[in-house]
């Protein structure tokens, strides 16, 4: 499984057969080199600029971007509804996680997460490998409740998203006070993660460097 961090919140996934799985691609507003590869299934939290950006996107894929079960390409993919503030979407509507399954790995992309989760949350996304999770606040929980949220789910593998960098100019803060509260972070040199075999350890933090 490859797992590569295009900025933002958006990843492009590969496993070990070729299948690959897109999240949130942006727009070129945002600052990263937006994607225009191929991709066999997107998968769009909410629809936002910096979210939903699918046009440069070769192969047809299948775009998933609402709540339910869906098998595409033989991917198990369940999206949980949550909303992108902390008073039930009245602030900026609502947002899908993603929970898929690639290579036997299970991953979780929370979009732009505004609330803490809840047991009941939990209970629906149910035990992760990898997690994909904002941190930069303001539009999205901060460093502080992502913690809560990591403790809370307790994944193998954490991969902060949607925090400042120098490509970007949107109003966020950067990964520092989500390395804080975490205790831990291993800084990755290049922005793709592989994973083989199985994991070890929780909430063990996994940094990206984007690619400029």
């Amino acid at each position: 499984m490859e797992i590569t961090w295009l900025g933002h919140s958006s990843f492009l996934f590969k496993d070990s057969k070729g299948r690959t799985l897109l999240t949130d691609p942006f727009d070129d507003t945002v600052g990263y080199n937006i994607f225009q590869g191929h991709a066999d299934v997107v998968t769009v939290s909410h629809h936002h600029f910096d979210h939903d950006y699918i046009e440069k996107i070769t192969g047809d894929p299948k775009v998933i971007d609402k709540v339910g079960f869906f098998n595409v390409c033989d991917i198990d993919i369940k999206g949980i509804p949550s909303y992108h503030d902390n008073v039930q979407g009245a602030k900026r509507g609502e947002n899908v996680i993603y929970v898929f399954k690639m290579d036997d790995f299970r991953i979780c992309h929370l979009g732009d997460l505004g609330h803490v989760l809840s047991l009941h949350d939990a209970d629906q996304i149910g035990e992760i490998d990898v997690l994909l999770i904002p941190v930069g606040g303001n539009y999205t929980i901060d460093g502080k409740e992502a913690t809560a949220v990591c403790k809370l789910l307790n994944p193998k593998v954490v991969i902060p998203m949607h925090f400042k960098t120098s490509a970007v100019n949107i109003p966020i803060e950067g990964a520092e006070t989500f390395l804080l509260h975490m205790k831990n972070g291993e800084k990755i040199h290049g922005n793709t993660l592989k994973l083989e075999g199985k994991l070890e350890g929780n909430n063990t933090v996994k940094i990206l460097d984007f690619k400029a």
